[in-house]
């Protein structure tokens, strides 16, 4: 028991420091390469944090179990949004840009009809993993090309005005601060996981409780401690291009793999009549409450608050209910 209150202890502190540092490096790296938070947010942090997802993906498809592989992408999903967001609104309120309001956010979207499209058969075969796979490659060379392309023109605009280039984080620093801050991120959310699994063990919680419950969100712990920290630090586009980027990152690659490795031939019911409906209704309600709207001084805002984050969380709540419930 006590090695197991220390397990949950070191595992917050760490994950807590280690998340500040994860924020640390991918902002160096971002200013470095001359690129947006929120580019680095979603290929880097948000691919980097959903790992474990491929991992477990991996394993699955392997061990004749790729239908675990939907569950763990879609289930992720569905914390990234309505956990994630939810409680990083708490912190501070989620401003989304206008970029991902008229071009991620609705890329999103299509990638969740196309999942529908593929699984409506009720099977996810080698094709459809191979077209998911090529989606994934396609939409990140997509955003590496009109990053680019938006970097020459803030550099074109700072030379005709005359400012003076931004400085540049030590690259080398950054990176360090970015490996080990995802290591640390990943490593401290399976020890503090495995310490409240046994305190709630030793205590005589059930199973089905603990899994619903501690196994839920010690899977999207890093997102949720990387999402927090550049909240807390005023990065909210690292915060919304890591839910996004990680979203993308576990509809594409996470099930993709699954399928090339092993054909899902049956998929479960569960799956096609709970999780991707929520999933995919949890994505458009993100578009629809962060459409931007005209402020005070006639520029077009986009994101939410409190309310909507509290919103997120109650629905994310419902969620769980609804899985205990239908487990029982």
């Amino acid at each position: 028991m006590i090695l197991s209150v220390l397990a949950v202890v070191i595992g917050l502190v760490v994950l807590v420091w280690s998340a500040d540092r994860f924020v640390d490096g991918a902002v160096g790296v971002a200013q470095f390469l001359g690129m947006s938070t929120f580019l680095i947010g979603m290929l880097v942090v948000g691919f980097g944090t959903s790992a474990p997802e491929m991992v477990v993906s991996i394993l699955s498809a392997m061990n004749d179990t790729p239908q675990l592989a939907l569950g763990n992408a879609y289930g992720s999903n569905i914390a990234n949004i309505a956990l994630i967001l939810g409680a990083t609104a708490l912190v501070a309120p989620v401003v989304v840009k206008t970029q991902a309001m008229l071009r991620d956010i609705p890329i999103l979207i299509l990638m969740t009809v196309l999942t529908v499209l593929l699984l409506k058969d009720g099977n996810v075969s080698f094709a459809d993993g191979a077209v998911l796979l090529v989606a994934f490659v396609a939409l990140t060379l997509f955003n590496v090309f009109m990053e680019l392309k938006e970097k020459r023109n803030r550099e074109k605009e700072s030379e005709s005005s005359g400012e003076p280039a931004p400085v540049k984080s030590s690259i080398g620093k950054s990176v360090l601060w970015l490996l080990v801050g995802i290591a640390l991120l990943i490593a401290s959310s399976r020890l503090l996981v495995w310490g409240a699994v046994n305190i709630a063990q030793t205590l005589g919680v059930s199973d089905l409780l603990i899994g619903l419950t501690i196994v839920a969100v010690g899977t999207s712990l890093p997102e949720l401690a990387s999402s927090i920290a550049a909240a807390r630090r005023g990065e909210n586009d690292l915060a919304v291009g890591n839910v996004i980027g990680s979203n993308a990152f576990n509809t594409l690659v996470v099930v993709g793999i699954a399928a090339v490795i092993a054909p899902i031939n049956s998929t479960d019911p569960e799956v096609l009549s709970r999780d991707l409906p929520i999933m995919s209704a949890l994505t458009l309600l993100l578009f629809f409450i962060c459409f931007p709207l005209k402020n005070k001084v006639g520029k077009r805002v986009g994101g939410f608050g409190r309310i909507g984050g509290a919103l997120f969380l109650c629905l994310y709540v419902g969620y769980l209910v609804l899985l205990g419930i239908q487990s029982i």
